[in-house]
This record gives structure tokens, sequence and C-alpha cells, in this order.
């Protein structure tokens, strides 16, 4: 089996993917490799692809008001990112920094929209899996909207 059909199946992209699907989706994808503290998206870019982590860790980064960067998640193999602006196509808010060598492979909006007719289930499938990946986001995101909420009530706003 071709690695990055591998790749593919091991990570969320993967889930619901016949053998035949994700070798039709790795013949679209691209593999990038980065080296640790590159950029695989700045913060304000836009940026039209999809991608799988595949090996190595990236960072979440928004920068501050003092010119430095804040570390918001960490983004793990087999996780996806940039899920937002493949499906709108709006400039990221965040920039995608890596934490060591990484490899990456990307799936270009324009080369996934020509399979809406030639496999409209194989699309189907990688877009609940894009929808999958945005809803555990949304879910870490509200813990910890109500942690951090119920440390300020109880702390009354002290440190």
């Amino acid at each position: 089996m071709n690695t990055s059909i591998k790749q593919i199946f091991n990570s969320r992209l993967g889930t619901e993917l016949s053998k035949d699907e994700a070798a039709t989706l790795a013949g679209l994808m691209r593999l990038r490799e980065l080296k640790g503290g590159d950029y695989l998206i700045e913060e304000g870019a836009t940026d039209d692809s999809l991608h799988v982590i595949v090996e190595g860790n990236l960072e979440v980064v928004k920068h501050t008001a003092s010119d430095g960067a804040a570390s918001i998640a960490i983004i793990r193999e087999g996780q996806l990112a940039g899920e937002l602006s493949f499906i709108d196509g709006d400039a990221h808010t965040v920039g995608l920094r890596t934490l060591c060598d990484c490899k990456v492979l990307s799936l270009a909006r324009e080369d996934f929209e020509n399979m809406v007719d030639k496999n409209p289930q194989l699309v189907y499938k990688v877009m609940r899996a894009v929808a999958r990946s945005a809803h555990k986001i949304m879910h870490q995101m509200n813990h910890e909207f109500i942690e951090l909420s119920n440390y300020i009530f109880k702390q009354h706003g002290r440190y």
C-alpha cells in the first residue's frame, strides 16, 4: 500500500474511506516537508488547502500586541489543519508553526472541487471528516471557555 494512502487512513480524514477512495485522494494531495520552526500557514495569509499532519506536531500561534506570539494549541499527527479556510477561503486568523521537522499532506480546494461530479461520495466523506474535525475544535474551545469562566468567577477575577 502506498505510503500516502496509509497516512490518509491513519488520519482523521481516512475514518470512512475505502482503499480506492483513499488512493484517489492520495493522488490529489501533495506531500510537504517542513523544518522545525517553519510556518505551514502564516497568520493573515489566505490558503485554500486542507492539511493532514502525517509526521510531527504544529503549534497554533497568534501574534500578540508586543510583537510576540502566543501558543494556543498543538496539532498532532493524524489531525487536520486549515479546515475553515479550506471551506470559506477567508484569511487565517492564526499561524501554524512546526515544532519539529514535519510532513504534511495538502489538498487544494480546486483539485477537491473537481471531484464533486466524478466522485460525490468521496467528497461527502471528506466533508464529513472536516465537519467532525471542526466540531471537535469547537467542543474543546467550549470546554476551555467554561473552565476559564469557572476559574474567574470562583476566584473573583484574582490571579
